[in-house]
């Protein structure tokens, strides 16, 4: 019942907030609940990630496949400060949701955390959800920084 509760409110978070991938994702899951298909919910779960990955990995690929992308733009960025400012943001980018599935490894429950601020910074700030991967490593950072200056532990 609480499942529920809480997937209606994101509904309604994301209809005034109007961010339809969380108000459809919630109508979703609330779907698949009410019609009692729980038992896809791990399935969604643990493979829900790699599907969106996928999906956005194909969106982005797209222009290789249909020939938008050529030798011309290759070279761009091997001779170009910008082109060589985005390989440097592809491995930072990386190497960051290598953190955070490091900090996803040892801390699992801060996913609770990471969702609630990824809802808000969709509603709040008009961002977009690419992933608890990416959220994790910049918490990760974010705790390594607050360790740093802190000096906790």
């Amino acid at each position: 019942m609480v499942g529920e509760i809480v997937l209606v409110g994101l509904i309604i978070i994301g209809v005034i907030g109007r961010s339809s991938i969380i108000a459809t994702a919630a109508c979703i899951l609330l779907a698949v609940k009410l019609v009692h298909l729980e038992r896809y919910l791990p399935g969604i779960e643990r493979r829900g990630l790699e599907l969106g990955l996928l999906f956005l990995t194909l969106s982005v690929l797209v222009p290789f496949a249909s020939g938008k992308i050529g030798v011309k733009e290759f070279t761009a960025v091997l001779t170009s400060w910008q082109g060589i400012l985005a390989l440097l943001g592809g491995a930072a980018a990386t190497y960051i949701n290598s953190k955070g599935l490091d900090l996803l490894r040892i801390d699992p429950q801060i996913i609770v955390g990471l969702v609630l601020g990824s809802i808000a910074g969709i509603v709040l700030l008009r961002g977009i959800p690419v992933g608890p991967l990416m959220a994790a490593g910049i918490t990760a950072i974010l705790y390594k920084l607050f360790r740093l200056i802190g000096g906790g532990s």
